[in-house]
C-alpha cells in the first residue's frame, strides 16, 4: 500500500467535478439543519431531532464500524451520556452538500473530554452520509508520534 497526498485535483484544477455546485442558501440550510438539530439533541437529549434530519438510507461511516445504518446509529446515540453532556462547537462549516463540525465534548459524570470532527453530507435536504472521528484528549500527545520509528 501507498500513501499519496494530493493538493490539487488531477483533472488540473477543476474542483467543480468533485464537489456539488455552492451557494450561499444551500451552505445556510444546511449548516442550520446540523446547528438545531445538534442544539435540540443537546439541549433536551431528544434523539429524535436527529432522526428527522436523516434520510432512510443514511450511512454512518466510522473506523469502529460499529454503527453503520440509521437505526444503528440512533440507537448508539440513544445509549451516549447526553444529560448534562457539555458540547463547544469551535467550527462549523459549509460547503455545497457538505457540513463540518470540530467540537469538544465532555462526559458529564468522569470530566473526560473528546475532541471530534464530523462530516455530514446532504442529499434533497436530509443527512445521507456521516463522517465521525473522535480522540479523547487525554490521548492526544501519545497520537501525535504514531508516525515515528519504534526505538531499536
Amino acid at each position: 500500500m501507498t500513501s499519496e497526498f494530493i493538493d490539487s485535483p488531477r483533472d488540473g484544477g477543476n474542483t467543480a467535478a468533485m464537489t456539488t455546485p455552492n451557494t450561499n442558501k444551500q451552505n445556510t440550510d444546511n449548516r442550520l439543519i446540523v446547528q438545531q438539530a445538534l442544539a435540540e439533541l443537546v439541549g433536551t437529549g431528544d434523539v429524535d431531532a436527529l432522526a428527522k434530519v436523516l434520510s432512510d438510507d443514511f450511512v454512518h461511516h466510522r473506523p469502529d464500524a460499529t454503527s453503520r445504518t440509521k437505526t444503528e446509529w440512533l440507537d448508539a446515540v440513544r445509549a451516549s451520556p447526553l444529560a448534562d453532556m457539555r458540547v463547544d462547537i469551535l467550527h462549523l462549516l459549509a460547503d455545497g452538500d457538505h457540513v463540518v463540525m470540530h467540537a469538544r465534548r465532555r462526559h458529564p459524570g468522569t470530566g473526560a473530554e473528546i475532541t471530534g470532527v464530523d462530516i455530514w453530507r446532504f442529499d434533497d435536504g436530509l443527512i445521507a452520509e456521516a463522517w465521525e472521528i473522535l480522540e479523547p484528549a487525554a490521548e492526544a500527545a501519545a497520537h501525535l508520534v504514531w508516525w515515528e520509528p519504534a526505538a531499536r
